[in-house]
């Protein structure tokens, strides 16, 4: 296969990966307990894990878990924000051989049930804040094994009390939950500590971790992503990046910013085994929708790594308290998960003098796939080249390998693409291409000369009298205007031309009104592609990492 992508590697950044070497995620943990023991791994409210205390803690949890009686390959659902109890819990599970599956800690009791029923989970770790959901639908699940936790559990004593009182009398931020039978986080560690895991033989290409994804065409399915799919993505995420780090002072700790939830794929991989790898500290942000909490947070670290999603980037931008943060040390800002808009890149780039590095990636590639060279300056607009040992192609509808210039879908083959998706062998063979592609479902392009632009998403292509209108163009052109915070475009009936294109804005200057956006948009776009219907929001909908939902827009 043709390759002109690299032409636009650095140097340094090897097109292949070297031998894994690792079997799994559990040696890749191993590894850094031992080898950076003495090194900070997270931060959280102020208190401190090294690696030393980081893998104790993991190898309680995982000698608790064998007490139990679970096996190799047996599921693990970890429903919780991003607090020291979940690495511990992840490390653990790895350890005893164990498959996780992340669960998004907002889920509804009806959500719920069918990733726990779905993926047959036989245990459940959750933040005790969302004990009630589970209570509410565990009837309806195989769950026989319940792990509850305290925001501060892992905290030294005072402050985790303190902590604990605040979120469940204070913020009343714990509703009322029966669960009979459930252990303390506490307790299991108390549990495991009093003997220690025995190793289990897992094998590169065993599952690692049920990704589940897909809410958005209808049932949400599980990715199935093995100990080499994981692995493979974070070493290739550490060689693109290297171009950027290897400016740290000789020496110097890499810190990250794990604003990301830990349970979508993007925080999993990219946040937090990726710095794992590296010997890096993580700062763990639990609700990263609280801007000034997260200010307050990062404020006093010298951090090197933040990556996040269009929306946090823009909303961190926007705040006043930015300012008020050292930005100096900050060498990498990936962007990924929803596409960047030049307005946001802007805004950042003024707030921390540096450019946002989009990539690309889905939870069924692990979830990197493409990304910006790391050594550039300038955000450019697309989502550059394909990382070490990765393949992109543009397909049409009848999978033929399209031409640079010619829109289609883009397919992705690499050591990071799924095994396919958990019981469902007719939708894995849908996405699959006979020669190990996987086809995404977002329409893109490539350029002559090799880089990658993605168009928008198939199913939220707007079709107006049989023209192709991408609702990200609508964003990006309406985002630059004067006093529009965020915009969102989506498609709804229309007698005429099939379909129109209605417009949602949030605003920061009341006296922006329809008319000027009228007027901006018959100066920035053509005919077809300027909104018939303009609506004013105080906010969008948005996932828990931060991704706007048209969906729930069109409904």
């Amino acid at each position: 296969m043709n390759k002109p992508w690299l032409a636009h590697y650095p140097e340094g950044v090897p097109s292949e990966l070297a031998d894994i070497g690792y079997r799994s995620l559990a040696d890749l943990l191993d590894n850094a307990f031992s080898t950076f023991a003495d090194r900070n791994a997270l931060h959280f409210m102020g208190a401190v894990f090294t690696y030393r205390r980081f893998g104790e803690l993991a190898r309680d949890f995982a000698a608790y878990l064998q007490t139990l009686g679970l096996k190799k390959g047996d599921r693990i659902a970890l429903m919780m924000p991003n607090v020291p109890q979940y690495p511990v819990a992840i490390a653990g599970a790895a350890m005893a051989g164990l498959t996780i599956v992340n669960v998004n800690p907002l889920y509804t009791p009806g959500e719920l049930a069918h990733q726990l029923k779905d993926s047959g989970a036989k245990a459940i770790v959750l933040l005790e804040n969302m004990a009630a959901t589970f209570a509410a639908c565990r009837q309806k699940t195989d769950v026989e094994h319940v792990v509850v936790t305290a925001m501060g559990d892992l905290l030294p004593f005072l402050k985790g009390t303190i902590v604990n009182f605040v979120v469940r009398r204070v913020k009343k931020m714990v509703p009322a939950f029966d669960l009979p039978g459930s252990v303390s986080f506490k307790q299991a560690l108390a549990t495991g500590a009093k003997g220690n895991p025995v190793k289990v033989d897992v094998a590169p290409e065993d599952i690692a971790v049920l990704q589940y994804t897909g809410g958005t065409t209808g049932v949400a399915k599980g990715a199935m992503l093995s100990h080499r799919n994981i692995v493979a993505n974070v070493l290739q995420s550490e060689a693109w990046n290297s171009p950027a780090l290897k400016h740290l002072a000789p020496g110097e700790q890499s810190v990250t910013v794990c604003a990301l939830p830990i349970y979508h794929i993007f925080g999993f991989t990219v946040n937090l085994m990726l710095s794992v790898r590296n010997g890096g500290a993580s700062i763990l942000i639990p609700n990263p929708r609280d801007i000034p909490a997260t200010l307050k947070a990062i404020k006093p670290f010298r951090f090197h790594s933040f990556p996040a999603v269009n929306t946090l980037f823009n909303a961190i931008a926007l705040h006043p308290e930015a300012k008020s943060v050292d930005w100096s040390s900050l060498k990498l800002a990936v962007g990924g998960g929803m596409a960047v808009q030049a307005a946001t890149a802007e805004r950042w780039k003024k707030l921390t003098g540096v450019s946002i590095c989009e990539g690309y990636g889905l939870s069924e590639t692990s979830p990197s796939a493409c990304c910006n060279p790391t050594d550039r300056s300038e955000y450019t607009g697309n989502i550059g080249v394909p990382l070490p040992s990765t393949e992109l192609a543009v397909l049409g509808e009848d999978g033929t390998h399209l031409a640079p210039g010619e829109v289609g879908e883009i397919a992705i083959r690499g050591p990071q693409v799924m095994a396919g998706y958990w019981n469902r062998p007719e939708e894995t063979t849908a996405v699959m291409t006979a020669d190990g592609f996987f086809r995404s479902g977002d329409v893109g392009v490539m350029s002559a000369d090799g880089l990658f632009k993605i168009v928008d998403r198939k199913k939220d292509m707007i079709n107006v009298s049989g023209f192709n209108v991408y609702p990200n163009e609508i964003e990006e052109v309406v985002t630059r205007m004067p006093g529009v915070v965020e915009a969102a475009a989506i498609a709804i009936a229309d007698e005429g031309s099939g379909e129109a294109v209605k417009l949602f804005v949030v605003r920061s200057d009341e006296a922006l009104d329809e008319g000027a956006i009228r007027s901006y948009c018959r100066e920035n776009l053509t005919g077809y592609k300027r909104p018939r219907i303009i609506e004013f929001r105080d906010e969008l909908p948005k996932s828990a990492v931060g991704k706007v939902l048209r969906r729930e827009l069109r409904s």
